[in-house]
């Protein structure tokens, strides 16, 4: 095994980032796995949503968030937003001494070693104007075929609760029935709100057909920091940081994660 654990390199924590409460989904399961990592999160909520800003945009939120994990001495950062990992990833992957994880391509990597012919994608617009997840999935497996599709209303009707509002049924029902005519072997829920729409989803197609990433995504880093000898077996501790609206943070985290009475640091 490789060990990098001189300077008590696993002791350090752990960064997250997302533009906002979503990527807490990520982080939940993380923590249920890995409850002794010290852990970092930071939701950017001055510049949300991420889906409809551009590349440019995108690179220079990664690198302040990146730039403040780096004077935190982190060992490692997880970009839990399909966003930054289809526009940002591969711009700012060098230039950092510290591992990150980007959603995306680490699962990617995992979903191309399945038995998949055809894999269907729900994301954001701008992950879809990305096609990162086609790019990367092909990468693996040069055979398989992708079809990526653009959800923008799915972030709201998450965070305002809107799963018995018609519109919003009508919306996840309309994109449903668009990628079941690619005949998906699986779709990839490319975003980390949308697993909190499988009880919409599994209204209009069986729930074993999609993929919620984050699991996927956990599990790979939880053996990547093994391999390196970078599990921290004594912390625990827990952060928050937002750029903006620490009680907005505060009131939507509850959906994907209990913050309990941790203060939200600005």
């Amino acid at each position: 095994m490789n060990t990098l654990n001189h300077n008590n390199l696993n002791s350090k924590p752990v960064g997250f980032f997302d533009s906002g409460v979503g990527g807490l989904s990520v982080y939940a399961r993380f923590k249920k796995i890995l409850p002794k990592e010290d852990c970092l999160y930071f939701g950017d909520l001055a510049n949300m949503p991420y889906g409809n800003k551009t590349k440019g945009e995108l690179v220079g939120f990664a690198r302040n968030i990146l730039d403040f994990y780096k004077e935190r001495d982190v060992k490692a950062v997880v970009i839990a937003c399909n966003t930054s990992s289809a526009q940002a990833y591969e711009a700012v992957k060098e230039d950092y001494n510290f591992k990150i994880y980007p959603i995306i391509q680490s699962c990617a990597k995992v979903i191309a070693s399945a038995n998949y012919e055809r894999v269907g994608v729900f994301a954001t617009e701008a992950t879809v104007k990305s096609g990162v997840y086609t790019k990367e999935l092909k990468k693996h497996k040069s055979g398989i075929y992708v079809k990526e599709l653009a959800c923008p209303h799915w972030v709201p009707i998450v965070e305002n609760n809107l799963y018995t509002n018609s519109e919003a049924i009508e919306d996840v029902r309309v994109q449903v029935e668009k990628m079941q005519e690619f005949l998906p072997d699986k779709i990839i829920l490319g975003c980390t709100h949308y697993p909190y729409l499988i009880s919409m989803l599994k209204q209009f197609a069986p729930e074993e057909l999609f993929i919620d990433p984050a699991e996927i995504f956990v599990n790979y880093i939880k053996s990547d920091l093994e391999k390196q000898g970078l599990l921290n077996e004594s912390g625990g501790t827990e952060k928050f940081f937002v750029s903006a609206n620490p009680e907005s943070f505060k009131t939507h985290a509850k959906i994907f994660y209990d913050i309990k009475n941790l203060p939200i640091c600005v």
